[in-house]
């Protein structure tokens, strides 16, 4: 590799950050059930801990998003929250209001019919735009479970309606630097019509509702043949690309480790983002999360495993060449246009990202000097013990 692409990546790795989840420290599962982990994060404190390791031997995970119903506790402000993540190394990222768990929601939240319903979600809106607020955090991302199951149980056309008058309020309601990030999804738990579909329905309501609003690409929110890097290119030219959601899947949603099943896929991705950036000439902040649940691997081997991912496939886009690719798109010349895309995705940028981290005075091997630290042994024995002490044997939710 030439010392241009190598300059390129250590520039590109400067600037790339990853949030964590934190229900993705937690125990979860799939609808038939769930297998318990002793060392999966019980409360808020265990998961800021567990994201303050990731970040420690990544050196790029310095934020965790928070789900509303499940990370805020009664007898904790907001103020100690922020307080616990500093304590941990790391702060408050994206606020992730509950639109989907509570049994009122059984016909949808911001498009039920009852304008009662209705009315909690979007105090329970609110109330978000309030915490992010009071937690420093600029974006509140929405993902929806509202849709239908049959044909004619719903008035599509309403519901569209709904959705802009329901989400306004919120939008008022943030600051100028905030911002509404609004996920799609193709199905479930809607299997007839989801009211947030695709990425087309996102950007026409994030446009009507207002200039505060983006839209949100979850990786494994799209069907098998889905070309996600166009739909990134389209959003990039538009400026609604709002931020990502990382994850991987083999049929449906996004249960899988980012990059395991189609890293050529995450490549072209960031590939798009980072000719876009080029032709442009601008400095692109986009905010990147972990979306897994890691129903089997250890939680956080998993998100230091995917950060890694994550790097090497983003230091791998950013050593294309594109000049020479531009000059190749502009006389047709598609074999020699591939082979920029080809010849960067098959380049080994291991050397280079071990070159960073020691400039960085991190861990050359993340994975193998987080299991080195016992970290994962001892809180295991810790949790297990106070599971026990708590009458806890297993958990309904996320949380």
């Amino acid at each position: 590799m030439n010392e241009l692409n190598t300059q390129k990546i250590y520039s590109a790795l400067d600037q790339f950050r990853i949030e964590t989840p934190s229900w993705g420290f937690a125990d979860t599962g799939t609808r038939f059930g769930k297998f318990l982990q002793d060392a999966a994060a019980i409360d808020i404190n265990d998961k800021l801990a567990d994201a303050g390791q990731v970040h420690t031997f990544t050196g790029v995970c310095p934020s965790v998003a928070l789900h509303v119903l499940w990370d805020f506790p009664k007898g904790k402000s907001p103020a100690d929250i922020v307080q616990l993540a500093k304590k941990h190394g790391v702060r408050i990222g994206a606020i992730n209001p509950n639109l989907f768990q509570d049994q009122i929601y059984k016909y949808g939240s911001i498009c039920n019919r009852d304008p009662e319903i209705r009315q909690e979600a979007v105090q329970h809106l609110l109330d978000s735009a309030q915490l992010a607020k009071q937690t420093g955090s600029r974006l509140v991302a929405i993902w929806l479970g509202d849709g239908s199951n049959y044909p004619g149980q719903a008035n599509i056309r309403w519901r569209k309606h709904s959705l802009v008058e329901t989400l306004r309020p919120l939008h008022e309601a943030l600051d100028a630097d905030q911002v509404i990030l609004l996920e799609y999804k193709p199905f479930e738990p809607a299997f007839y019509h989801t009211d947030l579909a695709d990425w087309g329905m996102s950007y026409v309501i994030a446009k009507e509702v207002g200039p505060k609003t983006r839209v949100l690409v979850d990786t494994g929110h799209h069907y098998l043949s889905q070309n996600i890097e166009q739909i990134v290119a389209w959003l990039l030219d538009l400026g609604m690309l709002g931020g990502f959601h990382f994850n991987d899947r083999r049929y449906a949603d996004d249960d899988l480790t980012f990059g395991s099943i189609d890293p050529y896929q995450a490549f072209r991705i960031f590939h798009e983002i980072h000719f876009f950036a080029w032709e442009t000439k601008q400095q692109l902040q986009i905010p990147y999360m972990i979306d897994q649940s890691h129903i089997d691997k250890p939680k956080i081997e998993a998100m230091i495993q995917t950060a890694g991912t994550a790097q090497e496939l983003y230091a791998k886009a950013a050593a294309v060449d594109h000049e020479k690719l531009a000059l190749h798109q502009e006389r047709n010349e598609q074999i020699d246009a591939e082979e920029c895309l080809r010849t960067a995705f098959f380049s080994d940028v291991r050397p280079a990202i071990l070159e960073w981290r020691k400039q960085h005075n991190l861990a050359l091997d993340p994975l193998a000097a987080f299991r080195a630290s016992g970290y994962e042994q001892r809180v295991g024995k810790e949790r297990k013990a106070r599971r026990t002490e708590l009458g806890l044997t297993s958990s309904g939710s996320y949380a």
